[in-house]
């Protein structure tokens, strides 16, 4: 497979990723339905105001949309110290070459948790214990989970809460909400979640495949790569974190095939850019990419992406501006005098890759 040349340094300011957001755009509870999100929409002809159910107008017979079928793992767990004080550890990633167990976790409040520090649920309503262990660097330590039952994961499922950011101060309903549609059941590894993704419902799905439009899947294990602020002073000084992909060779087939037959590829949110162009970048189908995609960035298999709105300074708002060049901003400001929703829970816009 081709592989992506190296980028050109260029040096770019984080601040120059930054964006007046008022409080009261950032969306605190998801629509429903959730096909009934707005999509602003990019084209070469202006500038349209529509909504994600619209999609099925917006794209042609023989496009492929790809999605991110990874799962949130609610992996939020409050626990108390066995003096009773409290604490929260978010895993991050189950790490196996740290020992049977053992995941990669944020705790708070760490500086209170040295090593061997035991926590539990409060009152011991789930058989689970969760031992801190040494510091791994950025704010991230290492953690064991254990449980008498022996199934450790199925405890977390139990004991955990969904993790929604912490913009989002309204409790959720149904944590499904905080879940694709079409989340493989059996692969919740993430702690986030693909949040484009959310917009789309089986009916929407099926409409565009009854159109001649091709679906696809890769997996992407949202972690700290994706969520976490960019805090140096220059976008190039950021250190991505790695994260674990999984492209099916089919789904490269069928984004290779579109574009040769002149269609377009459709990703929906930036992880499945992330995961697709890990592909190109590396030559292979699955493993743990950190690549940061930022201008100037020759994308090989994507050319329209459907996204929401993302946070200022962030390394998804770096991705946007590679993608789509410096009209992001005209487009963010336009949403936000048109009073669109933003972040997770928000709604959405239909870019084109800039030529």
């Amino acid at each position: 497979m081709p592989r992506q040349p190296p980028l050109r340094s260029l040096a770019v300011e984080t601040s120059e990723l930054d964006y007046d957001l008022p409080d009261d755009r950032i969306a605190q509870v998801p629509l429903e339905p959730r096909d009934s999100a707005r999509l602003l929409v990019d084209r070469s002809g202006g500038v349209e105001h529509r909504h994600v159910r619209d999609l099925p107008d917006l794209l042609d017979a023989g496009d492929v949309v790809v999605v991110n079928t990874t799962r949130v793992l609610p992996a939020r767990l409050h626990l108390v110290k066995e003096t009773g004080g409290r604490a929260e550890v978010l895993l991050l990633e189950e790490r196996s070459d740290l020992g049977e167990g053992c995941w990669e976790a944020l705790v708070r409040p760490g500086r209170r948790l040295p090593p061997g520090t035991r926590l539990t649920p409060v009152a011991g309503a789930v058989d689970l214990a969760v031992v801190v262990g040494r510091d791994l660097g950025d704010g991230r330590r290492q953690v064991a989970v254990t449980t008498t039952g022996g199934d450790a994961r199925a405890a977390i499922r139990e004991a955990g809460a969904v993790p929604l950011p912490p913009y989002i101060t309204v409790p959720l309903a149904d944590a499904e909400r905080y879940q694709t549609t079409y989340s493989d059941h059996q692969r919740d590894d993430s702690v986030a979640a693909p949040t484009a993704g959310l917009h789309l419902t089986p009916s929407l799905l099926s409409t565009l495949r009854d159109r001649g439009v091709e679906t696809a899947s890769v997996e992407l294990v949202v972690g700290l790569g994706t969520f976490r602020p960019i805090a140096t002073d220059k976008v190039e000084d950021h250190a991505m974190h790695r994260e674990r992909f999984r492209v099916p060779e089919e789904t490269v087939s069928a984004c290779r095939a579109a574009r040769a037959r002149g269609n377009q590829v459709v990703a929906v949110g930036t992880t499945t850019v992330r995961a697709l162009e890990s592909v190109m970048a590396s030559g292979e189908l699955e493993g743990r990419t950190e690549l940061f995609i930022r201008d100037p960035y020759e994308f090989q298999l994507v050319d329209r992406l459907l996204t929401n709105f993302h946070l200022p300074r962030s390394s998804l708002l770096v991705m946007i501006e590679a993608f789509a060049g410096p009209r992001w901003r005209d487009l963010y400001a336009l949403a936000i005098a048109e009073r669109y929703r933003f972040l997770s829970f928000g709604d959405a816009m239909l870019i084109s890759r800039r030529r």
